[in-house]
């Protein structure tokens, strides 16, 4: 279980608020949206929460302003739909952002959650010679192309001297990487909670390494920038409730798994495991944080993952300091 001392609600919401609406148009009231465009994963628990307790709706209907909900596989797709035009806030890991930042996306970078290394991990076939991450080379690994997991493994090849170039990187969505992982297709699969404990639960998977000493495996909330500029106040009690449901999730484990079960279609005693490996603690984007982000886009950009360098506090409205 991770355990962190995380900030008050009040204060993360300060802080959170007070960037935000530094950088907002003077009239608030005037630019607030009649609706907000909420875009979400099955596997980000916090939001689903959210969505299926009406939180928002409650909060936001004294105001007239709608909340809709549109779900997405994974966070490049999420991102895609960010770009276009057709959501306003979203949750992501850290590498899907560094990806739509280099395709030219226009967000911004409004919270975070602290680090949750031990919720992806790199699966190999529990007979497989594959021993460390050096028995990698040669192999096909399968993953989400640009997701978080796609970072994971460039920095653990980084770290114990392994070329990207040495392995055969397999891009499959979550779902059909655990059928190729299950008939052989590949050597190994690189994923994230709950599917990562559901594999190592239900298939015939080892656990070769998780991000513990690699990666810090940070999830982000990320606003459309016309959007956050022109409505601060909304962001901020989205993120507020956010927070809220953050502890409320921390202080109800069971219950959380038991509720999100039939919504992820997963055992709840699955859910619950992988739960326990995120932090549910959300904090204002900070530099420690953007410069954690600069790692992976100048490691991207070295490997051609993406086109060029970025600069990553360049997609903040404004940094938290501290």
């Amino acid at each position: 279980m991770i355990r962190h001392s995380s900030l008050t609600r009040r204060a993360f919401l300060a802080g959170t608020g007070a960037l935000l609406a530094a950088a907002a148009l003077p009239s608030l009231a005037a630019a607030r949206a009649n609706t907000i465009r909420i875009g979400y994963q099955k596997a980000a628990s916090t939001l689903v929460l959210l969505k299926a307790h009406g939180t928002l709706e409650k909060r936001f209907a004294p105001l007239g302003v709608a909340v809709k909900w549109t779900e997405f596989p994974a966070g490049p797709q999420l991102l895609e739909g960010l770009n276009v035009g057709s959501i306003d806030f979203g949750y992501v890991g850290e590498a899907p952002p560094v990806i739509a930042q280099a395709a030219g996306a226009n967000f911004v970078y409004t919270a975070y959650e602290v680090p949750t290394p031990h919720a992806e991990g790199i699966l190999v076939h529990r007979d497989a010679p594959i021993r460390s991450v050096a028995d990698l080379k040669g192999k096909k690994i399968a993953f989400n192309k640009g997701s978080d997991v796609h970072w994971f493994v460039v920095a653990a090849l980084q770290k114990f001297g392994v070329r990207y170039t040495d392995i055969q990187p397999v891009f499959l969505p979550p779902a059909d990487a655990r059928a190729a992982f299950e008939r052989s297709a590949v050597d190994a699969w690189a994923i994230w909670d709950p599917f990562l404990e559901a594999a190592k639960r239900q298939t015939n998977a080892r656990l070769l390494i998780d991000g513990e000493g690699i990666v810090s495996h940070h999830q982000f909330f990320l606003s459309a920038r016309p959007f956050a500029q022109d409505n601060a106040d909304v962001i901020a009690a989205v993120i507020d409730e956010v927070g809220k449901e953050g502890e409320w999730l921390r202080d109800h484990y069971p219950e959380a798994a038991r509720q999100l079960a039939p919504i992820q279609g997963l055992d709840a005693s699955v859910i619950e495991a992988g739960l326990r490996h995120y932090a549910h603690v959300y904090r204002p984007v900070d530099a420690q944080v953007l410069a954690e982000q600069q790692r992976i886009a100048d490691a991207f950009a070295q490997l051609r993952i993406i086109p060029g360098q970025i600069v990553t506090k360049d997609a903040v409205l404004q940094v938290a300091k501290g």
